[in-house]
């Protein structure tokens, strides 16, 4: 016999799309405010309902200016970047932050966050790099990576290594030749779970340079099946991994770098999401990556 379910509690939240460019695409995150008496159990109940690739949930912090916990509808993450990006985009519309610096409490410690002009940004820690190499040991090679997307070797932009980045979440970072490669290509997300778990991967950013699909810095698509994201439209956090490829690898000699993403989904949502670097003597000693963001709907959610 089917029994109806009660629904105990409600709770408040938008949704605010990150990384969004001239007030369209970006990507959807959930916020929810003052939800310093909400169990992990019930933020992720309630991540599960929003169905978004990933809620954010701010109160109060003893130590900085607010506390961050993130929640994909499958479970907790460390750091979110179009969830930052569009929760700090969202407390400086409402008047709760100003131009200027504040920070976030995480599970993973504490990060300086920066709003200029609306426009939020997040620290990012200096990159550190685990070439294919390194990987076999966790029983994972470079042919498995390429087969989990349906490549093969004369796809991949030919002067730079796929490679593990982490500035604070891990990525694999995968440079192909051009946008039709990157459009066309054929994910196995099973395998890329697989990888990804082996690995301790948020997921797979692909991306590509060619002039003749972007004119920013790269063009990217982002896979992180093991967090119940299919494919998501903009990923602050795998940006900055990129943006340090880029500079360390691809001799891109700039501190602030435009990576685009988004726009080969269906339906496209073009993102821009700006990466500062900060660099001492030619080196990334950590970065600052940031949008806007802009609320599209508000939720009234039973949990």
């Amino acid at each position: 016999m089917n029994k109806t379910q009660v629904f105990e509690n409600s709770i408040s939240a938008q949704i605010v799309n990150g990384f969004v460019t001239d007030d369209r695409g970006g990507n959807p995150a959930g916020v929810v405010l003052d939800a310093d008496n909400l169990s992990d159990a019930e933020m992720l109940t309630i991540a599960a309902n929003i169905g978004l690739s990933e809620t954010a949930f701010v109160s109060s912090s003893a130590t900085e200016g607010f506390k961050l916990d993130f929640f994909t509808p499958n479970r907790r993450i460390a750091h979110c970047g179009h969830a930052t990006i569009a929760t700090f985009s969202y407390l400086a519309e409402l008047g709760r932050v100003s131009d200027g610096e504040t920070s976030k409490e995480t599970v993973d410690g504490p990060r300086k966050i920066s709003i200029k002009k609306g426009a939020a940004y997040m620290e990012q820690l200096a990159p550190k790099y685990r070439m294919p190499a390194d990987w076999e040991k966790d029983g994972v090679t470079a042919a498995d990576v390429l087969a989990s997307l349906g490549v093969s070797k004369s796809d991949l932009d030919i002067r730079v290594s796929p490679m593990l980045v982490n500035t604070g979440n891990s990525f694999i970072v995968i440079g192909v030749k051009d946008g039709s490669v990157l459009r066309d290509l054929k994910p196995d997300f099973d395998l890329i779970s697989a990888i990804s778990e082996k690995l301790d991967l948020i997921g797979y950013y692909v991306f590509t340079t060619d002039n003749s699909v972007t004119d920013k810095d790269a063009t990217t698509r982002m896979f992180a099946p093991r967090y119940a994201i299919e494919e998501e439209s903009a990923t602050g956090m795998a940006a900055g991994p990129l943006a340090c490829v880029l500079h360390d690898y691809l001799d891109v000699r700039k501190d602030t770098l435009i990576i685009e993403q988004g726009i080969f989904m269906s339906p496209a949502s073009p993102s821009r999401i700006t990466v500062e670097l900060s660099l001492v003597s030619g080196q990334i000693q950590g970065l600052m990556a940031g949008g806007h963001g802009k609320v599209s709907e508000n939720l009234h959610i039973n949990y």
